[in-house]
């Protein structure tokens, strides 16, 4: 009798840990179809989000909490971290750019980020000098810098001085806060506004 039940708990157990996977892939294929959405476009309910809005962003935490999404607020407010390898853009190498998941800011250029092996999308040089800010970071018990976007000063993640050349420098980046737009696509929509072609 007891190994009969204990057959059938096993039996169940298998099932769920069956679709809690199967469950964590659509959840993926979603979040990965939501942030993949034309990244230069206006975000419902985000009236701050552009990609050519150089401005800077001053919301209280409030406003913030209304605007984004529960794990980009996590990331962007809280200074949060993603757990390694669960981003998207980890083994990610599309040409094209990388853009603030809050407000749109600019922050890489495709052709920057390399396979660090660290478990986070990593680039070795953001795309202009105030894209990013740099900030001392001793949470933790750790002497770290931290990244925060240029224009809304979202937490990004950190840069550390073991990236490869030319800059030496790996800026370690939470992939949630992350927005991606193929370099055609920035092309097309260049073109169609009659704008220069941007150099991704």
């Amino acid at each position: 009798m007891i190994r009969s039940v204990f057959i059938i708990v096993l039996a169940m157990s298998l099932q769920q840990c069956s679709y809690s996977q199967n469950n964590s892939t659509n959840n993926n294929s979603n979040k990965m179809d939501s942030t993949n959405k034309k990244a230069g476009q206006p975000k419902p309910g985000n009236p701050v989000y552009s990609n050519s809005d150089t401005s800077t962003v001053a919301l209280t935490e409030e406003e913030w909490k209304k605007i984004l999404p529960e794990e980009v607020y996590h990331i962007a407010r809280q200074k949060g971290t993603e757990r390694a390898w669960t981003s998207k853009f980890e083994s990610f190498f599309d040409k094209g750019t990388y853009y603030c998941a809050a407000c749109g800011n600019a922050l890489f250029k495709s052709d920057t980020k390399f396979e660090s092996g660290c478990g986070w999308p990593s680039f070795y040089e953001p795309i202009s000098k105030t894209s990013i800010i740099n900030t001392p970071d001793n949470s933790h018990g750790m002497v770290r810098t931290e990244v925060q976007c240029g224009r809304c000063k979202a937490h990004l993640g950190h840069v550390f001085n073991d990236g490869p050349p030319p800059t030496g420098l790996r800026y370690c980046i939470n992939g949630v806060i992350l927005d991606f737009e193929k370099a055609k696509q920035a092309e097309k929509k260049y073109n169609a506004d009659g704008k220069e072609k941007p150099s991704n």
